[in-house]
């Protein structure tokens, strides 16, 4: 009844469409109205003339009965005159009440019921309250905006995307995805959805419609921050010009990113990401003496002062657990300062890893980005790219381009697959990452196979498929937006495994890192301490954790969920 009566209420509220919408269906009703008091007359004049007497409350009753079809039968004609009669009467019920009636029903009262409804759902997400501040608004709903409004809201920032379609806006919104209704291009739009207040504006579309974004957002915020992706380099300074406060080409980083993880030539250490002064580096353990060992007996914190962060084997990022064996396929993830990377090199640097040439499958941007970075490096690279216009243009890059089908075995051995120490998989269709990931694995077991994904949900199908290294688009757009909204270096180490802020638990208060036991309990690994604006890097274990403290650990979300199930919430005071 409280639904029927909120329906009711909701319908009257409409008073001008709604009205001129139900005038037919009133109409109507006066109309069967009339045709029922007609059937009644007509009911008592055939009854007297067959010398029977019934009250006006039986015929009405009667012609109820034989409209709506339930003929009860106790009230009955006996002449053939009656039985025409009653025959006319049930034809008109069938046409009336079970055909008209609905019909008109539907169109002149529920049809514009629920339009109505949907206008004033519409309006509620069409607008963002005006006690949200320092929020992101995401400017189109690609893979990026899930993904990082999930990892914005465990930060604690609130992020909306704009949605121009009203009836996607509202399936957003009843799914729980935070999202405003309104065109990209919009001034209107933006002031709804709070621009003056907002930290961040993220134009993630295609590079023509993200210039007209930046421009129309600046016309409502000129200081905002605006970070625009570009799809090819000739638009960054446009973007630029536009009003973009960064701009980024992600798939030319993606493509420097599994460069940056190749195990090619002397070994080294691989610098992939910086913080505070700090380097994050990897480096491969094959066919050198560190293989087969514990990370408690290389001790290469004694050794050089880095400190093992994690162990990637097979594409999953490991725990710096002390009795971990390196095998061959390990690759250890190391922080250190400047000079004590130098150090580690300066260890590595003696032995030798395959000399022959790494090999990028794929020549379209990202295996493009991919082979530039590493001809940087002087590293000798060989392509598989089955177009041949493609391939014209990746001859004054590569070193030997092979035209051909990647998943042909014998292209692959033309291009050395079976010899190589790296190979990139860089085409954007996933399936066919899986299944040349599986193909080289086979082909080349002890190769460093990395490989890029579009889709986040596809990662543990590749690593499954062989990959040692995974990195996805949309992920690497999270790192690089979560580096700017909370104005960091950006640090990518893979798939899974983020750089959190963490808010010092109350239980945590007055502790030192020691006695927390945060890496054992929960599998993070502690690489800073902020407190008081300022940052401890790599503290030691007498380190005292202080009120008002923030954690900042390398993980995955599980080992985050872990940490705040074993340690509480943190001081709210």
């Amino acid at each position: 009844m409280k639904t029927v009566g909120s329906h009711i209420a909701s319908l009257l509220a409409g008073r001008t469409s709604l009205q001129r919408g139900i005038t037919p269906f009133l109409k109507y009703v006066a109309l069967l109205v009339a045709i029922m008091l007609l059937y009644a007359w007509g009911f008592h004049v055939i009854m007297a003339r067959e010398g029977q007497d019934h009250s006006w409350v039986t015929g009405v009753y009667w012609v109820l009965t034989v409209m709506t079809t339930l003929g009860f039968g106790d009230i009955t004609f006996h002449s053939d005159v009656g039985r025409v009669f009653s025959s006319l009467v049930l034809i008109t019920g069938v046409v009336m009440l079970l055909i008209l009636m609905p019909f008109l029903f539907i169109s002149t009262v529920y049809t514009p019921w629920l339009e109505q409804r949907s206008r004033a759902r519409v309006r509620m997400v069409r607008q963002i309250p005006a006690d949200v501040t320092g929020h992101v608004l995401i400017a189109a709903n690609d893979p990026i905006a899930l993904a990082l409004i999930r990892r914005l809201q465990v930060a604690g920032v609130p992020a909306y995307v704009v949605e121009p379609d009203p009836e996607i806006a509202l399936q957003m919104h009843d799914a729980g995805f935070p999202v405003v209704c309104g065109d990209i291009d919009s001034c209107d739009t933006y002031s709804a959805a709070g621009v003056e207040r907002a930290k961040l504006v993220f134009a993630n579309s295609s590079d023509a419609d993200n210039s007209n974004i930046i421009l129309t957002v600046r016309e409502r915020a000129e200081t905002i921050r605006i970070v625009a992706l570009a799809e090819v380099d000739d638009s960054i300074d446009i973007l630029e010009l536009s009003g973009a406060t960064h701009v980024l080409p992600l798939k030319r980083q993606l493509g420097e990113h599994l460069a940056n993880r190749v195990s090619s030539g002397l070994t080294r250490a691989n610098v992939i990401g910086r913080f505070h002064g700090l380097l994050l580096a990897e480096f491969p353990v094959h066919d050198t003496p560190l293989q087969r060992k514990t990370l408690e007996e290389i001790d290469l914190q004694e050794l050089v002062g880095v400190s093992v962060v994690g162990v990637w084997d097979h594409g999953v990022l490991h725990r710096a657990d002390p009795t971990l064996r390196l095998t061959t396929t390990c690759v250890p993830v190391v922080i250190g300062t400047p000079e004590q990377i130098d150090a580690l090199n300066e260890l590595l640097v003696i032995y030798n890893v395959n000399p022959h040439p790494v090999i990028v499958l794929g020549g379209g941007k990202v295996g493009v980005a991919a082979v530039q970075a590493l001809k940087a490096r002087g590293i000798p690279v060989h392509v598989v790219e089955q177009d041949a216009a493609v391939a014209r243009v990746l001859n004054g890059i590569a070193d030997r381009v092979i035209v051909g089908d990647a998943a042909d075995r014998r292209v692959l051995a033309d291009a050395g697959v079976e010899q190589a120490p790296s190979i990139l998989i860089t085409p954007h269709d996933d399936a066919m990452n899986v299944y040349l990931t599986v193909y080289c694995r086979r082909l080349n077991p002890d190769a460093r196979i990395l490989s890029r994904v579009m889709f986040e949900r596809n990662v543990a199908a590749i690593q499954r498929a062989g990959a040692d290294f995974v990195l996805s688009y949309a992920s690497l757009g999270v790192h690089s937006l979560l580096a700017l909204v909370q104005e960091r270096e950006l640090v990518v180490l893979g798939e899974g495994v983020d750089l959190y802020y963490i808010p010092l638990p109350v239980s945590l208060s007055g502790q030192s890192l020691r006695q927390a036991a945060i890496q054992a309990r929960s599998g993070l690994h502690v690489i800073a301490v902020q407190h008081d604006g300022g940052v401890q890097s790599l503290p030691a274990l007498d380190y005292r954790l202080l009120v008002g403290s923030s954690i900042i650990a390398l993980g995955t979300p599980a080992e985050r969920e872990r940490f705040l199930t074993a340690y509480g919430p943190h001081n709210t005071a």
